[in-house]
């Protein structure tokens, strides 16, 4: 309907109307008249543009090859320069993010595009703005999606890691026995002070055995030599209790007989009786 004189523009597109081959003027969204013959619209689309960056080979500068997939987002700012400028405008945005994607990255190590990606989008993206700005279009957006990384690298990255790993288990397990060396020697301190604490512990490690129903417990040797030693102390008790210790040394019983004595005794009156026989 252009050629009638009468345009229809959407809401986020914008008119450039041409006059005789010169442009004449934007125009906004809404129902538009033109020179009927003379003016010719063309509708520039101000939405973001999704482009995504096909898989480019790239050798990092430490010498490794790698493969980098990427999605760019632009949107038209300046519809006559979109226009004027260039012929296509997704085509060019797509060929310079190419050729940005290979070189930032080319001019980086493996381990700072695997690791600084927000840093190298940046850059892509800073390269690629100050380009597409002479075509009326900002680049809002760059990022690597994807590194593909050579199958004999990724094996040596997974032994990296997995040694890194046990460096880190091995240093917080001696980091764990220096702590608990520490507090078992306080620990020694304290049952040294207190000899009963090492035999309440194991009473409590046999009331922890005994929950299990096992049916063979092992009694530590200073436990049974300490259940010895409080049997005889109880004993020493209840004798020196039950018989009292006298004033003075005439009122003691006489000395038993010593066991030697008593038993030649015996063998002496057990050959006096064979004899009379």
């Amino acid at each position: 309907m252009s050629n009638l004189g009468v345009a229809v523009v959407r809401q986020y597109e914008r008119g450039v109307v041409f006059r005789l081959g010169r442009v004449r003027n934007v125009r906004e969204p809404g129902l538009r008249w033109m020179v009927p013959l003379v003016d010719r619209m063309r509708k520039v689309s101000l939405r973001t543009v999704t482009l995504p960056i096909a898989s480019q080979q790239v050798i990092t500068r430490d010498n490794v090859s790698i493969g980098v997939a990427a999605v760019a987002y632009f949107r038209r700012v300046d519809p006559v320069k979109s226009i004027v400028e260039i012929e296509n405008v997704t085509s060019a945005v797509s060929q310079i993010a190419q050729t940005t994607v290979r070189n930032v990255v080319g001019r980086s190590l493996l381990d700072q595009v695997l690791s600084n990606t927000e840093t190298l989008n940046e850059s892509i993206k800073q390269i690629l703005d100050g380009i597409t700005e002479r075509w009326g279009v900002y680049v809002q957006l760059v990022e690597l999606k994807d590194i593909e990384l050579p199958p004999t690298m990724q094996r040596a990255m997974a032994r990296q890691a997995e040694a890194e790993r046990e460096k880190r288990a091995k240093i917080i397990a001696a980091e764990g026995e220096a702590l608990s060396a520490g507090k078992l020697a306080e620990a020694a301190d304290v049952i040294a002070g207190h000899p009963i604490a090492l035999q309440l512990r194991n009473l409590q490690v046999l009331s922890e055995i005994a929950v299990e129903k096992n049916s063979t417990i092992v009694f530590p040797t200073q436990f049974l030599t300490t259940a010895r030693e409080l049997t005889r102390f109880v004993d020493g008790e209840n004798g020196h209790h039950s018989r009292p210790e006298p004033a003075d040394a005439t009122d003691r019983p006489e000395a038993q007989p010593q066991p030697e004595a008593h038993l030649s005794g015996q063998r002496a009156l057990l050959g006096a009786r064979i004899g009379r026989n």
